[in-house]
């Protein structure tokens, strides 16, 4: 009778895979004891430095309203990452069928990237309505992972197979559609995780900038309009909410990327048990 003798890399796999759990979990509740710690021993008012259980206290009481706020910053988000996908991968194609578009239009996107959303954004609230120019930030500062991502990616395509389709005699669009895309989507996965936090930062930046003009309804303005009225533990509250929902966000664009890749790609693969 055989005995199936537990392999030694399996079982350290499992100690691995553990602690990435439980040592954030054990921080995280090391620095809340601290804080709750601090707060108690130097008395700090509420209106300084809320405690822990008030700012839980404040999720629950105020939910109704930092639920609704949450919804629309949701909503710009993924409407800014959704558009900076389409557009920087359309945009992508263009510079890689032409040159001539290419230098034409990537030193526009680069001053997109380099602008501080902070200072356009209250330009933008002058000449736009109020949910489009907050749209608007957040698309700026997603759009251009996404497109650098992705023409690079296009770019990269190993020589040796574009030839062996034009041997083939593939057309550019099966080219494009079987070959080049494929190959080239590792990297606008890669793009698309850094554009889902940095639309979530846009959209907060121009929300704070809408709610310094007295217009607003998310998340941010919550903050700012807390801030205001010195509310300190619904901004507490508001910033833990919009903390879960980046973490939320990076880690649901990890599991597509992940799920797309898996059976096929080096940087999926190799994370597989």
């Amino acid at each position: 009778m055989s005995r199936t003798t537990p392999s030694p890399g399996g079982a350290r796999n499992l100690r691995i895979e553990w602690s990435r759990i439980v040592l954030p979990i054990v921080t995280l509740a090391l620095g809340v004891a601290a804080w709750d710690l601090v707060v108690r021993l130097k008395d700090i008012p509420p209106f300084i430095l809320p405690s822990p259980g008030l700012v839980a206290a404040t999720v629950v009481s105020d939910w109704p309203l930092l639920s609704d706020s949450l919804i629309v910053t949701l909503a710009t988000t993924f409407y800014a990452l959704a558009l900076a996908l389409a557009g920087g991968i359309g945009l992508a194609i263009l510079f890689h069928r032409s040159r001539l578009i290419e230098q034409s239009l990537y030193p526009y996107a680069v001053i997109l990237q380099v602008t501080p959303v902070v200072a356009a954004a209250p330009l933008l609230l002058i000449y736009l309505p109020q949910q489009a120019a907050v749209l608007a930030c957040a698309w700026i500062v997603a759009f251009f992972p996404i497109l650098a991502n992705t023409t690079l990616g296009l770019n990269s395509v190993d020589r040796n197979l574009v030839d062996l389709f034009q041997i083939y005699g593939a057309s550019r669009i099966k080219m494009l559609l079987r070959l080049k895309l494929p190959a080239a989507l590792p990297y606008m996965l890669g793009g698309l995780r850094i554009a889902g936090g940095l639309s979530l930062v846009g959209a907060v930046v121009a929300e704070i900038a809408a709610g310094s003009a007295g217009a607003g309804s998310g998340l941010a303005y919550r903050i700012a309009e807390s801030a205001y009225r010195l509310n300190i533990a619904r901004m507490f509250a508001a910033l833990i909410l919009l903390s879960i929902t980046g973490v939320a966000i990076f880690f649901a664009l990890s599991l597509v990327s992940h799920l797309l890749l898996r059976r096929w790609h080096e940087s999926a693969v190799a994370s597989e048990p």
